[in-house]
């Protein structure tokens, strides 16, 4: 594979971006290709959605990191049950992010079962970056239609994990976080998973590109 590839007309180079390898669109002349100032990626070249981010945080493909040295997601708390086996799972990694806290606020989610993915990205108005983030775990789960079949919610939310699995008192956003307890109580083997934001985790990079895009 080379540094360039062509693909439904378009010039696309390989490059970084928060340690994930990305296909970043260029002009013919190999100039990058802007958007209202901004970079249009891919994470693969037959995925469909496509991606604005900063220029700055474009980096040369060199600076990916390697899948072998990527930190393992961490359990943090156990649903009902501990899924034991990837086949048949359905890995929901969701986050939030909201601009001004409270401020215009996106929802990322990014679920995989077996070979099939699905992304979503969808503005949900003004709110806080908690409800953004308890709206992309509630959105990702109503996307579910059989609820036997083993799930593993991936968040970076302390303020998730905490109302939702450890019986935080919750003060605020009290009927979101009751809807949501509600939801996950429908399956029968349910894990929610923290993950730490930020640090090259692929599904966690995409939830997280899918809500701040959202905005």
């Amino acid at each position: 594979m080379t540094d360039y590839e062509t693909h439904e007309n378009r010039l696309w180079q390989r490059m970084s971006f928060k340690g994930n390898k990305v296909w970043v669109a260029m002009n013919d002349d190999k100039s990058f290709f802007e958007k209202d100032n901004k970079l249009l990626i891919k994470y693969g070249l037959k995925q469909d959605y496509e991606y604005l981010i900063k220029k700055e945080n474009i980096k040369p493909v060199t600076q990916a990191i390697p899948k072998e040295n990527r930190k393992k997601v961490e359990k943090s708390t156990k649903g009902n049950e501990n899924p034991k086996s990837e086949k048949n799972l359905i890995k929901i990694f969701t986050d939030g992010a909201s601009s001004g806290n409270p401020g215009p606020s996106g929802i990322g989610i990014y679920l995989i079962y077996n070979e099939r993915t699905k992304e979503i990205s969808e503005f949900i108005g003004n709110a806080t970056n908690n409800i953004a983030e308890l709206k992309a775990i509630k959105r990702g789960l109503e996307e579910l239609k059989k609820f036997d079949i083993p799930v593993c919610i991936y968040t970076d939310s302390n303020y998730c994990l905490g109302v939702l699995t450890k019986n935080w008192k919750a003060n605020a956003n009290k009927e979101l976080v009751l809807e949501t307890k509600k939801l996950i109580n429908k399956f029968k083997n349910i894990e929610i998973i923290k993950v730490k934001g930020h640090s090259g985790i692929y599904g966690n990079e995409i939830a997280d590109t899918l809500a701040t895009s959202a905005i």
